[in-house]
């Protein structure tokens, strides 16, 4: 028996006021880290949340600070190299797991998603050794190549949502006398769209916001990405805070743009691939 108007009511209320909530926590940092931006050094402490008279200058000084522009060019070169390596690599090895039959494919599958259980520090000293024997130290090879050939992750996703695909696409595919390669390319992964939304912004997100590797790697402001430049706009003893904050607000930019052209994909991919939690 269905609840009356007013039970319904107030169980709608309920969950948006919930929803507002979380939302606020989420939008709170943000919209103070854009308020903080606008204001003097002097005025970082007022509690009031608008700035008196914002300071717009702040935007333009971070570039003379330090070299923003060549940071976001060096960081959207290394997410994108690293994002089409996982895309195609990870859908690759996604579709083998997924349609093809081999002799221990389940074994090697659960053998590669193991390694989501390693963590990341542990890697950090062995592939911190490569690089330096390859050379690749303070180079824009030690920030594409590690994360070139997929993932575990990734491959665990593209598998998802490849085995939801119905058969009858691939079992017409090889009637018109199509290989594995060309079933893969031409049929599969035009239909699994979605996935490779997921997996790209994911990806994207992930090589943006890094900062322990490129820590490591990179001592040069040539090769510097936008979280070192962050680093660099503190100060041993004092740091241009409002000038700090309008520059994690030009970082955050690029991101919510992404997450906003790609949105509809992203949440549908999100879906069909098992990973919401159906």
């Amino acid at each position: 028996m269905r609840g009356t108007p007013a039970h319904r009511i107030l169980r709608l209320l309920l969950i948006y006021t919930a929803l507002i909530a979380v939302a606020w926590c989420a939008l709170a940092p943000i919209l103070w880290a854009v308020s903080a931006s606008l204001k003097s050094e002097g005025e970082l402490i007022d509690p009031s949340a608008l700035p008196a008279h914002p300071q717009w200058s702040n935007y333009t000084d971070v570039f003379d600070a330090i070299p923003l522009g060549r940071m976001l060019l060096n960081t959207t070169v290394y997410a994108a190299c690293v994002t089409a390596g996982q895309v195609f690599f990870c859908s690759l090895a996604g579709y083998a797991f997924a349609r093809l039959r081999f002799p221990g494919r389940e074994a090697l599958f659960l053998a590669y998603l193991a390694t989501l259980m390693v963590p990341l520090t542990v890697t950090v000293i062995p592939q911190f050794l490569l690089m330096r024997a390859f050379g690749w130290m303070d180079t824009p090879w030690a920030m594409i190549v590690p994360g070139l050939f997929g993932s575990a992750f990734g491959t665990y996703l593209m598998r998802q949502f490849f085995a939801t695909l119905p058969t009858e696409l691939e079992e017409a595919a090889t009637l018109d006398g199509c290989t594995p390669w060309q079933i893969y390319w031409r049929v599969l992964l035009p239909h699994a769209r979605p996935a490779v939304m997921v997996l790209a912004v994911l990806t994207w997100i992930t090589v943006w916001n890094d900062f322990l590797w490129p820590l490591i790697m990179i001592q040069r402001d040539e090769y510097a990405t936008v979280t070192l430049g962050l680093i660099r706009l503190q100060g041993q003893y004092t740091t241009n805070w409002p000038l700090l904050m309008a520059a994690a607000t030009l970082i955050l930019l690029p991101l919510l743009l992404i997450y906003a052209v790609a949105q509809r994909a992203f949440i549908r991919g999100i879906a069909m691939s098992g990973l919401g939690g159906r």
